[in-house]
């Protein structure tokens, strides 16, 4: 039987090509898509900000399960880089989640705390997003042979659990950070690492991280299934036609643009 276009919700079309839209620009930059569609579904779709958030982590975790299969074939993913930031990221996110529990993910302190630290969160999205636009691959290109130890080795140790943990945090509270900041991070910590290896890293330990906030979000009543599922509808074939985009669009120009917008949505989340 077939069914009619009427039939089909205007507001459920309008997720799907959302979700398409953030899938396009993941895509074409590599940015993370928390820092896209967490916002545009609250300025938007005026989806709560607990909601929102929850719903993004498993959205990003299903995104990038994809490219971390992928980067993991090619093998050029440093596992011991992942697991230094897992290391530190994932037990900061258990925490988060043990407070949010505590205090209620829905209560009016929770909500504004979100979007302040989620309005913070894009500030800097953007100014690493622009940072990697103006001074472009700054990292070296290959690791000499012999040297993939020494490349993978972070300034100091303690280090990755650091930065771990502050984005593990800041990750369960605005699905924010795994993404572009999360890639200035690593190139901070591992100068010797070439930029390939560093998205791969970030892409594969950002998996694990978002699954865990994700389903512990979900533990909370913090994530809408029926959305989640249409944005992944979208999202999907919209990575797919962003990521053979890439040679032909210029990366520079989308990421200054990116970077504005960001800023603009995280100024007004903080004025919130």
């Amino acid at each position: 039987m077939e069914v009619p276009l009427q039939s089909v919700p205007m507001h459920d079309l309008a997720f799907i090509f959302a979700g398409f839209m953030v899938g396009l620009i993941v895509g074409l930059t590599g940015v993370g898509g928390g820092s896209l569609m967490t916002p545009i579904l609250i300025f938007f779709f005026n989806v709560k900000p607990y909601l929102a958030v929850g719903t993004d982590l498993l959205f990003a975790a299903f995104t990038k399960m994809g490219g971390t299969v992928k980067l993991a074939r090619a093998r050029v993913i440093d596992w011991r880089v992942v697991m230094h930031l897992s290391a530190g990221s994932i037990p900061a996110s258990l925490i988060t989640l043990f407070i949010l529990n505590q205090v209620g993910a829905a209560s009016a302190t929770v909500q504004h705390l979100m979007t302040s630290t989620l309005g913070c969160a894009l500030l800097l999205t953007a100014a690493a997003t622009l940072y990697k636009a103006v001074r472009g691959k700054v990292s070296p290109s290959s690791v000499a042979q012999g040297q993939e130890t020494k490349a993978a080795t972070p300034r100091h140790w303690s280090l990755p659990l650091i930065f771990g943990a502050i984005i593990g945090t800041l990750v369960t509270l605005t699905s924010v950070g795994a993404g572009a900041i999360g890639v200035t991070v690593l190139m901070v910590l591992y100068p010797m690492l070439p930029l390939p290896r560093i998205v791969a890293a970030d892409i594969a330990y950002a998996v694990p991280l978002t699954l865990v906030a994700g389903l512990g979000h979900a533990s909370l009543g913090s994530v809408d299934w029926p959305l989640l599922s249409k944005l992944l509808l979208g999202s999907l074939p919209g990575i797919w036609v962003g990521s053979h985009m890439m040679s032909r669009i210029p990366e520079r120009v989308i990421r200054s643009l990116l970077s504005v917008l960001l800023a603009y949505a995280g100024v007004k989340l903080i004025a919130l």
